[in-house]
């Protein structure tokens, strides 16, 4: 299944990297890689949430929430015809500081072509949400 992890580590604590990264709906404001967002259900995330996300350069997507350990991590999937993304994200203490683990999977009969065409802006993506979050969680922006 091709794929691909990236980790930081971000100089602020875990609950407040966790609340940046479940308020999705704010992440257009935060993150340059995400145009909108839109919840199509009231709440906080919980598993079974949806959330349609558009991205420059990218087809529109819902992403359904398959995972959740509260203050943990999330994983959420999307798929189309041929194709199935996860996209997994790891809050995680570490010596007063937060360990952020972003992953991306894709499976599917199409995956390996889809791979091929995206894998160079889905590492550019990730990067910058990484960044981003890091950002946002140093700068103590809530």
């Amino acid at each position: 299944m091709p794929g691909l992890e990236h980790t930081v580590t971000i100089d602020a604590p875990p609950e407040r990297v966790w609340g940046l990264l479940v308020d999705v709906e704010r992440w257009p404001e935060r993150i340059p890689t995400v145009d909108s967002v839109e919840r199509l259900d009231e709440g906080p995330l919980t598993v079974g949430s949806r959330t349609r996300l558009r991205q420059p350069k990218l087809p529109e997507a819902v992403w359904t929430v398959t995972e959740l350990d509260e203050g943990r991590s999330f994983v959420w999937e999307s798929r189309s015809p041929g194709v199935s993304i996860t996209a997994s994200h790891l809050v995680e203490p570490q010596a007063g500081a937060t360990r952020l683990t972003l992953a991306v999977t894709i499976s599917g009969p199409m995956a390996p072509v889809g791979w091929l065409m995206t894998k160079g802006l889905t590492r550019r993506y990730v990067e910058t949400e990484a960044a981003s979050l890091t950002r946002a969680a140093e700068d103590g922006a809530g």
